[in-house]
């Protein structure tokens, strides 16, 4: 019997939460399963509260389980998960700043979202008014002579969103990184309760702007699972179509912004070219650049345009011609290599650890997907394969992207392949309407990695709570790992390898 199968026998199921089991458990079992996390039978996918209890995603690929561990709170306090696992950390810290729910011993006690300008103290938790006037921060020391600290942000250079980072350095050598986020908290998860199905997806699509298809992906597959709904096979075919554009898109962008980084602007004006016909082509096709709004919980708000799938072809052997001559100049520019070979290393254990996805954990040897694991329609249907590399460098993060273009590009022509009509969109009004909540969870891959979403229903379909978590809750403290030990000069180089989202975990 697997770990996570074990656990779940020790807690008490809740029968309408799809597609995966949720148990609700004691302490003596809730930490068991943080010992499990530690000692790697499991993979943490998830920590989040609805305000009364706290909720543990656990994975494990080789026994095929996920489950979803929840402990009632009803003295407003926890075991930490973060004490003994530390990609817990952060979401543990965010969930005391949202709900007051203390997680006892943290090792970590400052606030991660909350910088003391709300104007009240845990905003999903009874409000208790507090002065706007900001807080203290302490940043980690680092100890050793001659050290001195950069501070950088949260304001940047050009247009890009704020985070503060803050740069032990001994001369040019990082000795200690550490971010500050939060800057721009929306408070998503406070908007989300109460909303109808179509405003609630309308937010989730924002929580990241440049994977809205996969975040709206993930929030109506959610709430599909809840309902026990099928969505149209045509829906689900072009979902695929729009996330795997979106793929493209930014993969286009992030090769291109790394060799930019590097000086070498030629190629970052080219791939930025690539990335602008795919845009163009998405909003011929869908009607929107970011295809934003397009994916709606049952399927689809709009059908591909008439001609749409000849356009899409047409940039598939675009990128066909031009892509494999930018591919070889990257690989035989030697200053190029000389800047992104070796330089920001992420270890294949920590990559395991902190369960990475996307291109930043197979790029370090961990090979996961949740196209093919837990897998998703239509995923099971095309044939692809999952690059993987191990030497875990800024070089390595790019030869992933490089190979996904390639295999994105053969999704989609075996999709477009095999579209047939249909209808686009369930018909969300006919669900039949329970007598207590219903509650999905899902989980997709985003150009950057896993996106988790869950959702609990009132009777009515409208939102009692959710749940969205971004890839870069656990990628970004691995680039603080990763840049330790190169120069000041590579951390754009590092940082644009990583590509985390700000908006994602300022939620």
């Amino acid at each position: 019997m697997s770990f996570i199968a074990a656990l779940a026998q020790r807690g008490k199921a809740i029968k309408l939460h799809r597609p995966w089991p949720r148990v609700v458990v004691d302490s003596d079992v809730w930490r068991d399963a943080i010992a499990g996390l530690a000692s790697g039978e499991a993979t943490l996918l998830g920590l989040w509260s609805d305000g009364e209890a706290v909720h543990m995603g656990l994975a494990d690929v080789a026994a095929n389980a996920l489950l979803v561990v929840s402990l009632a709170c009803p003295d407003r306090r926890f075991p930490s998960v973060g004490a003994t696992h530390p990609p817990a950390l952060r979401l543990e810290r965010a969930l005391r700043d949202l709900h007051g729910l203390e997680p006892e011993d943290c090792p970590d006690p400052r606030p991660w979202l909350d910088h003391g300008r709300w104007g009240v103290r845990h905003p999903l938790a009874p409000a208790i008014k507090v002065p706007a006037d900001g807080v203290d921060y302490v940043f980690h020391p680092a100890e050793g002579r001659p050290l001195h600290q950069i501070p950088v942000g949260p304001v940047h250079a050009g247009i890009i969103e704020p985070g503060h980072f803050r740069f032990h350095a001994n001369g040019e050598t990082v000795v200690r990184l550490e971010e500050r986020l939060g800057y721009v908290h929306k408070g998503v998860d406070a908007l989300l309760r109460g909303a109808t199905l179509d405003q609630a997806a309308r937010l989730a699509g924002r929580l990241s702007g440049d994977s809205t298809v996969a975040y709206a992906l993930a929030f109506a597959q959610a709430v599909e699972q809840a309902f026990g709904i099928d969505v149209p096979q045509r829906a689900v075919y072009l979902r695929a179509v729009m996330a795997e554009l979106e793929r493209l898109a930014n993969h286009f962008g992030d090769i291109g912004a790394i060799a930019n980084d590097a000086s070498f602007s030629l190629l970052h004006a080219h791939f930025g070219a690539l990335r602008e016909h795919v845009l163009r082509v998405a909003n011929a096709c869908f009607g929107h650049r970011l295809m934003m709004d397009c994916v709606v919980p049952g399927g689809i708000a709009s059908d591909i345009t008439d001609g749409g799938g000849d356009r899409i072809r047409s940039l598939i052997a675009t990128v066909k011609g031009t892509f494999p001559e930018l591919v070889e100049l990257y690989d035989e520019t030697t200053s190029l290599q000389d800047r992104t070979v070796s330089t920001g290393i992420l270890s294949p254990e920590l990559a395991r650890q902190y369960g990475a996805g996307g291109f930043v954990g197979r790029a370090s040897g961990r090979e996961f997907d949740a196209r093919r694991w837990p897998g998703y329609a239509p995923y099971g249907q095309v044939k692809f394969d999952i690059s993987l590399r191990e030497d875990g460098d800024v070089d390595a993060r790019v030869w992933i992207r490089i190979e996904e273009v390639g295999q994105s590009l053969a999704i989609i022509g075996q999709i477009l392949d095999h579209l047939s009509d249909g209808a686009i969109r369930f018909d969300m009004r006919g669900v039949k309407r329970a007598r207590g909540a219903r509650e999905g969870v899902s989980l997709t891959e985003g150009f950057r990695g896993d996106v988790l979403a869950w959702v609990r229903l009132n009777p009515d379909a409208t939102v009692a709570a959710a749940h969205l978590r971004d890839p870069s809750w656990f990628q970004w403290p691995l680039l603080e790992a990763a840049i330790e030990g190169n120069i000041v000069a590579d951390f754009p180089l590092c940082n644009k390898s990583f590509n985390c989202s700000y908006s994602g975990v300022d939620m």
